[in-house]
């Protein structure tokens, strides 16, 4: 299994070279150069697997043995989710009027980043012992990526992790989570400027490959090909929990809503279906609409400025992952979507071809909420099953609630329906536990964990970005600085 770039400029790499990796040299993502297909013997396999087995299926295929060997894999994805509060890892909540919830939130820091970034973290360890490296983790993020990848290797002696977080578009809690963590190989920095924003000087560091080769510079946002691999997993799991039966043929379709920021657990599921897992996705947005415009008129533009919503993790004007879905649909034409990424770098503004929008709209479905929309699903949620959806799984919920055909679909579910016919689930990417403010103003009354509430007596430790620095030169200041004490 070789990975290559969706730009096309940049030769192939193993796992190895693509999990060191952020942007690929030419600017592109790194994905398979082979989409594995499953046939029905093994789905029917597979269905039977707990979620952590799937993890280690799928990974096998992305993974060559000579790599990693099978029992190390193995022993890597079981320490990985060692710390996971839940037995089964994840979690599938059936709720009335057929709203399935599937719960991927029960690592360390309550949010579904926490399942992909401690396998990777896993799997960064494992290489870095056999060749005594040190590399230096460039993250930015929007709420929660960054106190997951800080969980992911916190107190190792062979990574630094630099974190840049929006100051004031986080939620206290998901700001907390990161400068709670009082590491000598954690460095956490607090920018004046929104999800975005931050993004810049971090593709700038990346971009100056002098810099990256110094200091072995990778990261480990969505970027990262492993993220992406190990989120897989998510719709296999949905799939076999919600289908009817798998004795049918065709095999029964079952949809996933998916709340969508970055674009990467979207990716995954797209890549789910090229293999042939028989889902239908939705991605669903805040008012944050890019992705949904995209999906229905072909319009991948910024809309003037980021909006700050109650589902703030999904703030997100530049979606980098929808490269990998139109490198997936374009048949990996690598020259066409170099040619559309240079052109939204530069204008900001891209009509996708006819053709290519028609194959991204017969892939995935859209919805946008507003804030207006998730308080309501929100409400709806524990008025009818006394069951807190934080505000990026109301997203979802809301998604649900708006559909003709909402209702159960077989007797594992909690209530039927004869009109409805595809099973529908709903990826819950974080715990309400972390959104307080959205759940007073939806009239509810918060469940704070003791963990959490914790974290406001506790020292912080972070740098201030402010606005009119040069962002990218404190930080190269910084890492180079940590670099001396290697």
């Amino acid at each position: 299994m070789e990975y290559i770039s969706t730009r096309g400029g940049t030769r192939a790499v193993d796992f190895e070279g693509a999990l060191f990796s952020g942007y690929a040299p030419d600017g592109g993502l790194f994905m398979p150069q082979n989409i594995p297909s499953l046939d029905r013997d093994t789905l029917r396999r597979w269905s039977s697997l707990c979620y952590s087995g799937l993890v280690k299926e799928l990974c096998c295929l992305f993974i060559p043995a000579d790599l990693v060997p099978r029992n190390r894999l193995s022993d890597l994805i079981d320490r990985a989710f060692s710390r996971f509060r839940h037995k089964d890892v994840v979690h599938l909540s059936r709720l009335k009027d057929g709203l399935n919830v599937l719960e991927l939130w029960h690592g360390v820091t309550y949010a579904f980043k926490d399942l992909s970034l401690s396998c990777t973290g896993q799997f960064l360890q494992y290489f870095l012992e056999k060749k005594q490296k040190h590399v230096t983790i460039l993250v930015g993020t929007s709420g929660d990526t960054g106190s997951s990848a800080i969980e992911s290797v916190r107190g190792q002696k062979n990574m630094d992790i630099f974190v840049l977080l929006p100051k004031g578009f986080c939620t206290q809690i998901q700001e907390l989570q990161m400068t709670t963590v009082i590491e000598d190989n954690v460095h956490v920095f607090a920018a004046h400027g929104n999800s975005d924003e931050i993004d810049e000087p971090i593709k700038e560091l990346f971009a100056d490959d002098g810099f990256a080769r110094k200091y072995n510079l990778m990261s480990l946002n969505s970027v990262n090909w492993s993220r992406i691999m190990v989120q897989i997993a998510h719709y296999f799991y949905a799939y076999f929990q919600c289908a009817p039966t798998l004795d049918t043929t065709p095999l029964p379709v079952v949809e996933v809503v998916v709340p969508t920021g970055g674009g990467g657990n979207i990716t995954a599921g797209c890549i789910a279906q090229k293999m042939g897992l028989p889902i239908r996705l939705a991605a669903v947005v805040n008012s944050n609409d890019i992705i949904h415009r995209t999906v229905q008129r072909g319009d991948f533009s910024l809309a003037g400025s980021v909006k700050a919503t109650l589902a703030s993790a999904m703030d997100i004007q530049e979606p980098y992952n929808v490269e990998r879905i139109l490198w997936l649909l374009s048949g990996s034409d690598s020259h066409l979507i170099k040619t559309l990424m240079e052109q939204f770098s530069v204008s900001k503004s891209l009509k996708l071809p006819e053709d290519l929008h028609r194959k991204l709209s017969e892939t995935l479905q859209s919805c946008s909420a507003s804030d207006e929309d998730i308080v309501g699903a929100m409400r709806r949620c524990w008025e009818e099953n006394q069951y807190l959806l934080c505000p990026h799984s109301a997203v979802a919920a809301h998604y649900h609630y708006s559909q003709p055909d909402r209702a159960c679909l077989h007797p594992k579910f909690s209530c039927f329906s004869s009109f409805c016919s595809v099973p529908r689930c709903c990826l819950a990417p974080a715990s309400a536990a972390k959104f307080k403010d959205a759940v007073l103003r939806a009239g509810l009354v918060p469940q704070i964990p003791p963990e959490i509430s914790a974290l406001t007596a506790m020292e912080t430790r972070s740098t201030p970005l402010e606005r009119g620095q040069d962002w990218a030169q404190v930080l190269r200041g910084r890492i180079g600085a940590v670099a001396q004490q290697w």
